[in-house]
């Protein structure tokens, strides 16, 4: 249990620098006139590319590595797509319904984040990083 827990802080180190990773490049995509919406497409991509490497090297660093690291990525990224229909679904509804996230996406980032943050987890620590000892 301690392991899990440990791990599971981990991933919330690395989530939260995905979510500066998001945020900045939304930010950036807003400022090069990409709008709400396909700019939280490319902030995401991003995001999930930085915390992919990251969880990789550090969480996940004691599952095998038998699978050739980008079709790893392309696993992670696809078996994301779940975390990111809550995240972005969270994101876009606040946009959409909400002031104060419109005037400030950070917010909606921030809770699209933590919506998918479970999800992700789930999926990465079963499937994705799968320890050594689970391998068939």
């Amino acid at each position: 249990m301690r392991a899990l827990i440990l791990q599971f802080f981990r991933f919330g180190v690395v989530g939260t620098l995905g979510f500066v990773v998001d945020s900045a490049v939304l930010l950036a995509m807003l400022w090069l006139g990409a709008g709400p919406y396909g700019g939280r497409v490319v902030s995401y991509v991003a995001a999930a590319s930085t915390t992919w490497a990251v969880n990789r090297a550090w969480t996940f660093r004691d599952a095998a590595r038998d699978t050739p690291a980008a079709r790893q990525w392309g696993v992670f990224v696809a078996l994301n797509l779940l975390g990111f229909v809550a995240n972005y679904g969270v994101y876009a509804a606040l946009i959409t319904w909400t002031e104060t996230v419109r005037s400030w996406p950070v917010l909606g980032v921030a809770a699209g984040s933590v919506a998918g943050m479970f999800i992700n987890f789930s999926v990465a620590r079963t499937i994705v990083f799968r320890p050594v000892a689970d391998k068939p």
